[in-house]
């Protein structure tokens, strides 16, 4: 994909039944990379970075719902390296009923987080520096990765549609509220890079998106 500073790299990998975005971040100068929401084949993942000769650093959910924390622990115990959350779904990632799957006979569960992030903290990858921003509506904890010229943005947003908001602790009010008051602002060329599906930018979503045109109300 093309981004806005060289310096950064990322691939998408779709992985898992529920076929879920996997993120390789890296920051090239350092070779230094994170892996955003291992949902699954984790062995692939890692067989990746190997050959894009790459050191992962940590491991990071966007949100904590099963099919995006799927690969957690085997990708921990490959690496040895750290797992990072949003404060809010950080109880998710080892109870399979709060994060969604044993209602889905999965019984998905992961090691607990590392570090817990907040609005305004920020994700190292080498020098390069993505802001943490709180976005609730599709989970308490959701977050947003914002980068230079891109955002990852979990299941808060999608090409054409949006996460959805009937789980526990969803909001359709919240979820397009964070859209407009925290992904808006990146700005229309900000690269979107969602938790499902392909890429968008944010410039194409404020025109196309059903979701979040002007005075539409669309009950979900």
């Amino acid at each position: 994909m093309k981004l806005k500073d060289d310096r950064w790299y990322i691939e998408r990998m779709v992985v898992g039944e529920l076929m879920v975005n996997a993120y390789i971040v890296a920051w090239l100068p350092t070779k230094e990379a994170i892996v955003i929401d291992p949902g699954g084949e984790a062995e692939r993942i890692l067989d990746r970075t190997k050959i894009l000769e790459l050191n992962i650093i940590s491991i990071l959910n966007t949100h904590g719902h099963g099919d995006h924390i799927g690969g957690n622990r085997e990708m921990l115990e490959a690496t040895g390296k750290t797992l990072i959350i949003g404060r809010l779904d950080a109880e998710m990632l080892t109870d399979p009923w709060k994060n969604r799957s044993a209602q889905y006979g999965m019984s998905v569960s992961s090691p607990p987080a590392d570090r817990l992030l907040d609005e305004g903290d920020e994700v190292m990858v080498g020098d390069g520096v993505m802001k943490v921003l709180h976005t609730p509506g599709h989970s308490p904890g959701s977050i947003v990765l914002a980068g230079n010229g891109f955002a990852v943005v979990g299941d808060l947003l999608f090409a054409g549609s949006i996460g959805r908001t009937d789980f526990p602790g969803g909001s359709m009010e919240m979820l397009l509220q964070m859209v407009r008051e925290k992904v808006f602002p990146l700005g229309d060329d900000c690269l979107v890079l969602p938790g499902h599906g392909p890429e968008s930018t944010v410039g194409n979503e404020k025109l196309t998106n059903p979701f979040l045109q002007p005075g539409l109300r669309i009950d979900w």
